[in-house]
């Protein structure tokens, strides 16, 4: 240092002092990111502007920025709650949320860096005991799965929505009933299952005899409208024009008019 010229010792301090004074004011906002900045001698958190978007960024080095994630993200709950019997069942669940970004320095403000343990989880488990809690374990079993996982993130969205977080989507992943509820369950749908099948044939078989009592009834009406028109004026009149046919025919025959029964020509062929 000493063989250092007398000018050279300042410039060096100074340009290490530029060196951190420029590291010390900036920063980076990655992709899916935004920053919060904290102005030390400003009156603390911005939360009047918008957060500093992704890219590079310029402030002072007494300040500093706070930086959120804010693409979707998803967390997952594994809970126990119990059913509208008080029976125990067990709930996985997920949600895909993000938080809003013009009131992300609201969020850190009053939230802080950990809102996920503060505000979403919390809400996610008071929805899901409150909804599931209306339901027997047989509607949870069965057919409430989609409409306990839509009443879940409904009443999750109602309340984080006020505290800065956007709810996109509640997911209800398994539901796990005791292990004798759940066999009961089966066996009742079993038995319902069967007890449809067996309705559904019975009510086929009805229905063909029902059919085929109306066809054979259709078929006696018929014949006796048919017996009822047959006189033996229209017997020998269809006879004699049958006749008339067959003697018009190439083929070898004998006709013997008023031979056959009833008066009735008798018709020998060839054959």
């Amino acid at each position: 240092m000493e063989k250092l010229p007398k000018i050279g010792l300042p410039i060096l301090i100074l340009i290490v002092l530029t060196i951190v004074f420029i590291s010390k004011s900036t920063v980076t906002i990655g992709s899916g990111e935004a920053g919060v900045l904290y102005k030390t001698f400003g009156g603390g958190v911005v939360t009047d502007e918008p957060p500093l978007g992704e890219g590079f960024h310029l402030v002072l080095p007494w300040d500093k920025v706070i930086v959120y994630e804010v693409r979707q993200q998803e967390v997952f709950e594994k809970m126990q709650v119990l059913s509208s019997n008080g029976l125990e069942i067990k709930l996985d669940a997920s949600a895909w949320f993000q938080p809003q970004y013009e009131k992300l320095g609201l969020l850190h403000q009053e939230k802080g860096e950990n809102y996920v343990q503060r505000i979403l989880l919390p809400t996610i488990r008071s929805a899901a005991r409150s909804v599931v809690g209306r339901y027997t374990p047989e509607q949870l079993y069965s057919s409430k799965r989609d409409v306990i996982q839509k009443e879940i993130y409904e009443e999750t969205k109602k309340i984080v929505g006020n505290q800065y977080v956007q709810l996109n989507e509640v997911l209800v992943r398994d539901v796990t009933l005791p292990p004798t509820i759940k066999e009961a369950i089966e066996r009742k749908l079993k038995q319902e299952q069967e007890s449809l099948e067996y309705e559904f044939k019975l009510t086929k078989a009805q229905k063909e005899a029902e059919r085929q009592k109306i066809d054979a009834e259709g078929k006696a009406v018929a014949n006796q409208i048919l017996s009822a028109s047959l006189t033996d004026k229209i017997l020998k009149e269809k006879g004699i024009q049958a006749t008339l046919e067959l003697a018009k025919s190439s083929n070898s025959k004998v006709v013997i008019v008023g031979s056959g029964k009833d008066g009735m020509p008798l018709i020998l062929g060839n054959q």
